[in-house]
């Protein structure tokens, strides 16, 4: 197998010694150049796995690096090594595509962590380009940050990846519960096998006995033949149970059951099926707080919570919204067929002062709205939404909690009637009418709102 390719770029001559020492003490095949137009001459003429290049440079700058790499070997990762970390410019740099920055000075360790990520993004990008040039765009998420907060979830799953250990995720609405459950699934020696995920607040109540056990034919009315159920179906592989906190009583007996014993009984069988599954379960509700209420067994409680892995919100690691932008803008540039290069300063100014209620899915919705509006080359503020633009918008602050009666008087129930329907409708909005997202964004359940959609009125196909 060929040594991977990697492009130093930077204007010190001991930085550059010192990093070629390392690189190819690591295994790697090393380039070196003095300035960026010294390393673009390369790039014009060799194929590289990575480019490490210095921010602040004479002749050419470490972003004119950045754009010549994007636009000519996609596949190639760009890492930065600043001194000027928190600088704009750095954090631009991620949302144009460059794939991290390290700040100087720095851990060889970090260092080494971080060519490994790129690396294997570079692979993953290649093996998808290579063979037929097809779509991109549903490359694997890989789990994208550079913030303390996230990096002790990655910490967390490359811990627990290898163990049977039961987990359980918490998080506000859109924080990547799934795609945590996912990342540990695939770092695990259950990756071959199925992921299967259920989401307990989406079945009705009275479906969810034969979807997560099956049933046998004649079982009820209806059952024609045998059905597998969800759970059985995740044999040898990872369980997610999302939203568990939706799970009725009398099922929760049931899965404790499933846990503790390893056998599920499908309705109208008399025969128990023996299960393999590595289970973890996600929730956006205080599970602590349902426990003491009665309404969550403890029991059951204290079986998922074994290690817990806390997603945090996209408020707490604003330094990672540029590289998630960046991100998104290239999957959905590819995805519509555009070449959208990068974002307009203004736009990520934008994006990092709004505080984003809906987290990293609702960067994503965002993201995704601008590039099919966007006709250029680079992502204008003009598309973003304009409760962005507002820098105020459901979930931004409190709301109101006076509001002034009228000297005539008013009608209470009309009143509260309305400014739920209101909620609930900009709920929907956000959330591209996805129910189940909407209710974890108003704090209810999936039923709550299925409930309110039918009482208002709400037509979907308005959202």
């Amino acid at each position: 197998m060929n040594a991977q390719r990697i492009l130093v770029i930077d204007d010190e001559r001991s930085m550059r010694d010192m990093l070629e020492l390392f690189l190819k003490g690591e295994g790697y095949e090393v380039t070196l150049a003095e300035d960026g137009r010294d390393g673009m001459e390369f790039l014009k003429v060799n194929n590289y796995d990575l480019v490490l290049t210095d921010l602040k440079m004479p002749n050419a700058s470490g972003l004119d690096v950045l754009e010549f790499v994007k636009a000519s070997s996609p596949a190639t990762q760009v890492i930065l090594l600043t001194a000027f970390g928190t600088h704009l410019s750095a954090l631009g740099a991620m949302a144009e595509g460059a794939f991290d920055f390290i700040e100087k000075p720095f851990k060889m360790d970090e260092l080494k962590f971080q060519i490994q990520r790129a690396l294997r993004v570079s692979e993953l990008v290649t093996n998808q380009i290579a063979p037929q040039g097809e779509d991109l765009g549903f490359l694997p998420l890989p789990m994208v940050g550079r913030s303390p907060a996230i990096n002790r979830v990655f910490d967390v799953i490359r811990k627990v990846a290898q163990s049977p250990t039961s987990v359980l995720i918490t998080g506000e609405s859109g924080t990547g519960k799934e795609l945590a459950a996912r990342a540990i699934h695939e770092s695990s020696n259950r990756a071959k096998g199925p992921f299967v995920v259920i989401n307990c607040g989406a079945i009705p109540e009275n479906l969810l006995e034969s979807e997560l056990f099956g049933y046998s034919a004649g079982a009820f009315t209806g059952a024609v033949a045998t059905k597998t159920g969800l759970i059985p179906s995740a044999q040898g592989g990872t369980l997610m149970l999302d939203e568990i906190g939706e799970l009725p009583q009398h099922m929760q007996v049931k899965i404790l059951r499933t846990i503790q014993e390893r056998k599920v009984l499908a309705v109208g069988s008399v025969e128990e099926i023996h299960v393999d599954v590595r289970l973890i379960t996600a929730t956006n509700q205080n599970l602590e707080n349902m426990v003491r209420r009665g309404t969550f067994r403890e029991d059951l409680y204290y079986r998922l919570n074994v290690v817990e892995i806390e997603m945090p919100p996209l408020r707490d690691r604003r330094e990672d919204i540029p590289l998630l932008a960046g991100y998104f803008l290239r999957r959905f540039s590819h995805q519509t067929g555009k070449t959208i290069r990068a974002m307009e300063k203004e736009t990520l100014e934008a994006l990092l002062q709004y505080p984003f209620p809906g987290n990293v899915r609702e960067l994503e919705n965002i993201i995704e709205r601008a590039v099919a509006f966007e006709t250029q080359d680079r992502l204008s503020i003009d598309h973003l939404p304009p409760h962005v633009l507002r820098g105020h918008g459901l979930g931004h602050g409190p709301l109101p909690t006076e509001i002034p009666l009228p000297p005539e008087g008013m009608d209470l129930e009309e009143t509260l009637a309305s400014i739920e329907r209101s909620l609930i409708f900009d709920a929907l909005r956000r959330t591209s009418g996805n129910q189940t997202d909407a209710a974890e964004l108003l704090g209810i359940s999936f039923r709550s709102i299925r409930y309110k959609i039918q009482k208002y009125g709400v037509d979907l196909a308005d959202i």
